[in-house]
């Protein structure tokens, strides 16, 4: 407890040790522990956080930092390729994107049907690369046509995951999913999930050389920071922020 109390969170930051998305002493929590800690670009680094970290985790953390962050643009790639997008449109909004991880612990509960480890929600940001540390399948979970599916884990494999941002970038030709963890009363599950997004100076809307007759805008043009601090002032539902910039269409 003493090493956790040297990350904790504070009230006003979700950076560090402790949970996600409280807003309330009276909301029931997640079953779970989380250190979510910002990793690139190193300016953006809060500077009780990273550079305090023990060794060799500190190192370690670099590496990861910098191969996830290659990784990300390789898959914006291949997904511009597949769309037959304009490549600047995506390298302009992420090539200086920013890079959080989140690593999650998720408890064994003798009664893991009366709690959620996460929350269903779809993750706000472009992409989400989810390793598995400890090979605990089903606890991962998908929503598809109102039905809820466990994900199983292949050894050493990462899932990739589409978030809010990619949805309006493509116009809802990719969508984001709703996921969300659930427990086991037998095993703790361990996941590090590495978030990629786009830069905060930009504005996020959908790609202009994917707009056309057949397929219009789906989402209005929003900056960035202002998408982020929308996402963050509420409580983790569903897609239900993503919904706040829909183009309604009489």
């Amino acid at each position: 407890m003493e090493e956790k109390k040297k990350f904790w969170q504070t009230v006003d930051d979700v950076e560090g040790f402790g949970q996600a998305f409280v807003f309330s002493e009276e909301q029931k929590l997640d079953w779970a522990d989380m250190f979510y800690i910002i990793t690139h670009p190193p300016s953006m680094r809060k500077p009780h956080l990273f550079p305090n970290l023990p060794l060799p985790f500190k190192g370690d953390l670099e590496a990861y930092s910098v191969e996830m962050r290659k990784l990300s643009l390789k898959i914006l790639d291949a997904m511009v390729e597949a769309l037959g997008m304009e490549e600047n449109e995506m390298r302009d909004l992420f090539e200086e994107g920013w890079q959080s991880m989140r690593m999650n612990y998720y408890p064994s509960c003798p009664q893991p049907e009366l709690v959620n480890g996460l929350s269903p929600h779809s993750n706000s940001i472009g992409l989400t690369i989810l390793l598995q540390v400890n090979q605990v399948n089903q606890c991962l979970q998908m929503k598809k046509d109102d039905n809820w599916f466990p994900v199983t884990f292949l050894p050493n494999a990462f899932v990739v995951d589409i978030g809010d941002m990619l949805e309006v970038v493509t116009t809802g030709i990719y969508k984001s999913i709703e996921h969300k963890a659930t427990v086991t009363s037998e095993k703790e599950r361990i996941s590090i999930a590495t978030f990629y997004s786009p830069k905060l100076l930009g504005d996020l809307g959908p790609a202009p050389s994917l707009i056309n007759r057949e397929r219009p805008a789906l989402f209005k043009t929003i900056g960035v920071a202002e998408f982020f601090r929308g996402f963050l002032s509420q409580k983790l539902i569903e897609k239900s922020y993503l919904d706040t910039i829909r183009i309604q269409n009489d």
